[in-house]
């Protein structure tokens, strides 16, 4: 493009609007590739555009309503849409609830080429419906189109890796079970607090409870109240009770013995730092300490998204809670709009 005195740019195209305000109106006065006329020439001094921008041919650029939609056309993305065009850029908002997920190294490569700009959610973020998930537009009102076919080139690769810039996998249904564990609570010297915890958060997912179970500290009975729930259908355990690293916590132990894989016993996050995850083929398996009873959200909060998402959970998600793994404990819990469980 090249800027133009409006008296030498009669019969040219206008590449940008020109917004005018006046006896009550505000708004485009001109739209973008609107050919000027001699008679326009008075209007636009008379809202003070001396000067305007027009197409040049053959320049090798690319306008910014143009270059929001090719990116968004780059990087489609299931159970959401972009919306229309509008003041040079498109956003992607959420058609259902689940996890967002962001290629970050991919993100920042793009992000790197020059005028490009895309902004996002963070990565492993919970999204409810018609959520804003990111932006995408370029600074400038134009740029050189080489810089729009590099972003798509590497969006391309990365699909043909099976890997995509962004995703959005809403929540699965999931068949819970739920092994409360201890002899206090099974010999009903103290009332269980568990249940109705694990109830009220089960309600924000597509969860059916298949029971739950009140063990005594004893191996046996812990791992056969689990085995049965497996045999009826169980996609998600959850064991509470006895997660601690004293030799009489048997929890942990019953959870080895049913032969599952421990992915950590133990994350660098608090409240929540005694979290046990496991998997029993594709079957979750969450530990989960007594903190979850008294606070309203811990690494139990955080990791259910992630499950109910089919998302697997592995020893890296977990080291990286470290950073931001601190609960500010606010006195009114915003979470996940605050700084805890971020990967």
């Amino acid at each position: 493009m090249k800027k133009i005195r409006v008296q030498d740019a009669v019969g040219m195209t206008l590449c940008h609007d020109i917004t005018a305000m006046r006896d009550g109106f505000k708004g485009a006065a001109f739209k973008r590739g609107h050919v000027i006329r001699e008679e326009d020439i008075e209007e636009m001094l008379d809202i003070g555009k001396k000067t305007v921008f027009i197409w040049e041919e053959n320049a090798g650029e690319i306008h910014e309503e143009d270059c929001a939609l090719r990116m968004a056309a780059m990087a489609p993305v299931k159970n959401a849409h972009y919306t229309d065009v509008s003041e040079g850029k498109v956003l992607l908002m959420a058609d259902s609830r689940g996890m967002f997920r962001v290629n970050r190294e991919l993100l920042m490569k793009i992000n790197s080429i020059g005028d490009i700009t895309i902004s996002t959610m963070p990565d492993h973020y919970p999204v409810e419906k018609g959520a804003r998930l990111a932006s995408m537009r370029i600074v400038p009102l134009v740029t050189k189109e080489e810089q729009i076919i590099e972003a798509e080139r590497l969006c391309a690769e990365a699909e043909a890796a099976g890997e995509r810039l962004l995703d959005l996998l809403p929540y699965k249904e999931r068949k819970i079970s739920v092994i409360i564990t201890g002899s206090e609570v099974y010999s009903g010297r103290i009332k269980d607090k568990f249940e109705p915890v694990v109830r009220a958060k089960m309600k924000q997912y597509p969860a059916e409870i298949l029971g739950v179970t009140i063990c005594d500290d004893d191996l046996g009975m812990i791992e056969e109240a689990a085995r049965n729930y497996l045999e009826n259908g169980a996609d998600f355990l959850i064991f509470t009770g006895g997660m601690s690293v004293d030799p009489d916590d048997l929890t942990p132990t019953a959870i080895r013995g049913l032969g599952a894989e421990i992915i950590s016993h133990g994350v660098p996050a608090q409240p929540g730092n005694m979290t046990l995850a496991a998997y029993l083929g594709d079957v979750a398996v969450l530990g989960v300490p007594g903190a979850a009873i008294s606070l309203p959200t811990t690494i139990f909060d955080v990791l259910l998204p992630q499950i109910f998402a089919g998302i697997r959970i592995s020893k890296e998600d977990l080291i990286r809670l470290g950073d931001g793994g601190l609960c500010q404990m606010c006195g009114s819990c915003r979470w996940p709009n605050c700084t805890f469980g971020r990967y």
